[in-house]
Formats: structure tokens, sequence, C-alpha cells
């Protein structure tokens, strides 16, 4: 049957496989495959015991052929699998050590894009909302993707004003992408899979728990060149995402509202932080951050700053 399947076709069932394995963990899953360079490579040992005397080939046989219609149902129903050793998996993604093994996307997945996050509490403030949608909006006019998270609040306004703008817009979700959270963004986000993106890392059918946000938050700061915070409190998952996108080699950008929390103190003086007043501040900012960054490769413009 192996025999039979086209490679990259083997390969991505194999990965499926290789997570669908009970107990398994994703970044190391990730990190093994990369490293080995091949997913049925990792499968037959892990489960299939090659190298030994006596191994279990028909075993991943059955895992690989499982896996492959799985695969295959996926893409009848509209989803793109997008595996970390395809040709269109996001470069800026491989680098970092939350690496997703598998992306599930809708709508159109763009290479390399310019791209900024911009993100904030799900309980905004009026002010809060108001610098989210003129940040958004200035973003999208200029060409620059705006990515946010699909939550309530901040993540939603900076979304839609994308959208009014007539800008591209990704969401990245916490969820499985064949769920809808918060259940009020349905017809948000299929909007968004129809003119944009929305990006999962999850199994589809997944339902939201308390671990998936933080894991998308580490998604959304590896996908885009930097990260604004508009709004967070000590609690939020924007704070979050601001320490890992230091992690990561992102810029991140402060407005004055979230200046108000101690945590916020304590970034501002890190390397690759920005603290800025008002929307001119903030979209001079995003033009420093992203002159460093070529259109057309990867990350090579950023600063390293994975020691933070």
């Amino acid at each position: 049957m192996l025999a039979d399947m086209e490679t990259t076709t083997a390969e991505r069932a194999a990965l499926v496989a290789l997570l669908r394995q009970p107990g398994s963990r994703w970044p190391e899953i990730a990190l093994e495959v990369q490293e080995a360079g091949s997913a049925l490579a990792v499968l037959g040992r892990t489960v299939g015991e090659t190298g030994t005397l006596f191994p279990q080939s028909d075993r991943v046989t059955a895992l690989v052929s499982e896996a492959a219609a799985e695969f295959a149902g996926w893409q009848a129903a509209g989803i793109e699998v997008h595996a970390l050793f395809d040709e269109g998996y996001p470069p800026q993604l491989l680098g970092i050590r939350e690496m997703p093994p598998l992306l599930f996307t809708r709508g159109e997945l763009r290479r390399h894009e310019r791209a900024v996050a911009v993100v904030g509490s799900r309980n905004a403030t009026d002010d809060g909302l108001r610098i989210a949608r003129a940040a958004a909006s200035s973003l999208a006019n200029r060409g620059v993707t705006v990515v946010s998270g699909l939550a309530k609040g901040i993540d939603t306004a900076a979304h839609v004003a994308a959208l009014d703008a007539g800008g591209r817009t990704v969401a990245v979700i916490g969820t499985g992408i064949q769920r809808y959270y918060p259940a009020a963004n349905r017809g948000l986000q299929d909007q968004i899979a129809e003119v944009g993106l929305v990006i999962s890392q999850f199994w589809p059918d997944a339902q939201p728990s308390k671990q998936s946000f933080p894991m998308r938050n580490a998604v959304m700061s590896g996908y885009a060149a930097a990260t604004v915070v508009v709004e967070a409190g000590e609690t939020s998952g924007a704070r979050i995402q601001a320490r890992l996108a230091l992690q990561h080699g992102r810029p991140v950008v402060l407005t004055s509202q979230v200046m108000r929390h101690q945590w916020a103190r304590a970034f501002a003086d890190k390397p690759g932080v920005y603290v800025v007043h008002g929307t001119a501040e903030l979209l001079d900012a995003v033009d420093d951050i992203l002159s460093n960054q070529p259109i057309d490769t990867g990350l090579e413009g950023f600063p390293d700053l994975a020691a933070i």
C-alpha cells in the first residue's frame, strides 16, 4: 500500500499517524521529524520497531493508510493541511520552539507576507477599541496584513477594521478550524476565511481548552513580524504573546494604554520593545520594524532577541 502512495501523501499521513499516537508530544515530534527529514522514518522507529529483529511494517502501513483517509476527508471538507516539511509551510514558523507540526487553514495561505499582530484584552475599554480599529485600519491601508486571534474585544475590532479598510486579515484561532469560538464571531470567521486566512494548529474538531489559547498566541507571535499590544492586564493572553514574541525575536509595540500595568513597564526597556503614544507613533514603529523585513524573504532582517 505504501509503495502505491505518492511520497508527499505518505509523509503527511505518517506525520498525522505520529501525532495521533497516545501520549505524543507535538513539539518533540516536530523536531524529531525535522531532524530526521522523514515522518515515515520516525513512525517506523516509533511504532514499527524498524531496526529490530521483528519489525512491524504491517502496523506502519495500517496507520499510514488510516491517516491518509483522514487527510482526504479534511481536504474534501475544504480544509487545507500544511505539514512542517511542505514547501508552502510559513517559513517564519520553522524557527520557533513552538513550531506546529501541522497547520489547518481556510483561505489563502501566503508563504511570505508583511504581517503585524494586533492583540489585546477581551474586556476592552472604549479607548482600547478605538486604538485597535485605528491601528488595524492604518496597517491595512499600507498593505500590511493584520493578524489577530478572533477573540471578542480587541481582536474582533482589529479584524473588522482591517476588513472594512479593504485589507487582508489573518485569524489564528485557539480551537479546531471546524469550530466557532466565540459563537458570536461565526460570521466573521467565515468572512475572514473567504477573503483572508484562518489558521489553526489543532485537530479540526478540537474544542477550546485552557492550554489551546497560549499555544495559539505562540503561533500568532511567530507568524507576524511584530506584535502590537493595545490593552492587556496582568493575566491577559496578550501579555503572554508579548513575552513569546521577544523570545521569538519579534519586536513588540506597547501602547500607552498598556503602560498602566506593571508587566508592561517591566518590558519597556527590553531590546526590541517600542512604547508608543498615539497611532502616528505606532505606525512609525511598525515602519521601522518592517523596513528590516524584506517582503520576499524569510526573517533575515529581524534582530536576534532570542536570548531575552
